[in-house]
């Protein structure tokens, strides 16, 4: 199975999803927020990092309740902003 690439839009959401992720673990570590999410350390260095920037639904689901984040809260600050 060949990926299609993605796009720079795409790639863009990836390292913000990172970003807010990195952030909501407000000082707790890698290893302790992705054993409570149920997914290995090196899964959530991936999408914090941006290199794995679509990470599958259940993945971001288990991340929002492991942070204490809502899943409407991630849609919203991670969703590209319309051009004015």
């Amino acid at each position: 199975m060949v990926r299609t690439p993605l796009t720079p839009e795409e790639r863009e959401r990836g390292e913000r999803l990172g970003r807010l992720l990195r952030e909501a673990r407000d000082g707790r570590s890698m290893v302790e927020v992705a054993a409570v999410a149920g997914i290995s350390a090196e899964t959530l260095r991936k999408i914090e990092t941006g290199r794995a920037p679509t990470p599958a639904f259940f993945t971001v689901a288990a991340l929002a309740r492991a942070l204490g984040l809502s899943m409407d809260d991630l849609v919203a600050r991670c969703a590209l902003t319309p051009a004015p």
